[in-house]
């Protein structure tokens, strides 16, 4: 994967860019490609689909970059523009209705600390395996929407809950109950699984 360039530097791109230097603009988004196919792919479940997301995406980016006003890293805005392209492309496909999710995850408002063995901890020679890449995709994609926006974005993006929280316009509190609920989402989907592959691995943990 492509390094990301620092600040500084994608803000002195990004001046270039709006000054008329517009052949700059690919070596801006080129270190979030992957990040954005990613983010699509996992909404649309359809890698056609995901392309057209993730271009309409880059457009939209760069017609608006004079927008973007550095408030956040350009990645995380970039990773905006995507979901609503995603979230738009999921309306017009009828997408199925989710549950509520704004209740707390357990009666008393507590979030328990049971967490899935994290999944980047998987051993690079296990994740090359087709299975259980496919197995991580599978489980991603059956999440809830919103469920597996905030996976994906802490999880994958490796964004803080704060910013999680301000990308998808809620609260911090309700990032985080969304955020345990995808990991128990995820610990009963793949535990079976993932104990069949390796059962001598301990795959998750308590604490």
């Amino acid at each position: 994967m492509a390094e990301h360039p620092d600040l500084q530097e994608e803000k002195r791109m990004i001046a270039q860019i709006l000054a008329g230097q517009t052949q700059l603009f690919h070596g801006l988004i080129r270190p979030y490609e992957r990040s954005v196919y990613v983010m699509a792919l996992s909404f649309v479940h359809n890698e056609a689909d995901a392309e057209d997301v993730a271009q309409e995406a880059f457009l939209k980016a760069f017609r608006n970059l004079s927008a973007f006003r550095g408030e956040a890293k350009f990645g995380t805005w970039l990773i905006s523009i995507t979901l609503n392209e995603a979230r738009s492309r999921l309306r017009r496909n009828k997408a199925a209705p989710t549950e509520s999710l704004d209740t707390p995850a357990d009666e008393d408002g507590h979030v328990s600390p049971a967490l899935l063995r994290d999944w980047r901890e998987i051993p690079s020679e296990e994740l090359e395996r087709g299975e259980l890449k496919l197995v991580l995709q599978n489980a991603i994609a059956a999440l809830p929407a919103a469920y597996r926006e905030v996976l994906l974005l802490r999880e994958v993006e490796e964004l803080n809950t704060g910013e999680v929280a301000e990308l998808l316009k809620i609260s911090v509190s309700l990032a985080k109950v969304r955020l345990h609920r995808a990991r128990m989402m995820m610990q009963k989907m793949l535990a079976p699984q993932l104990k069949q592959m390796n059962p001598k691995r301990r795959w998750f943990q308590w604490s």
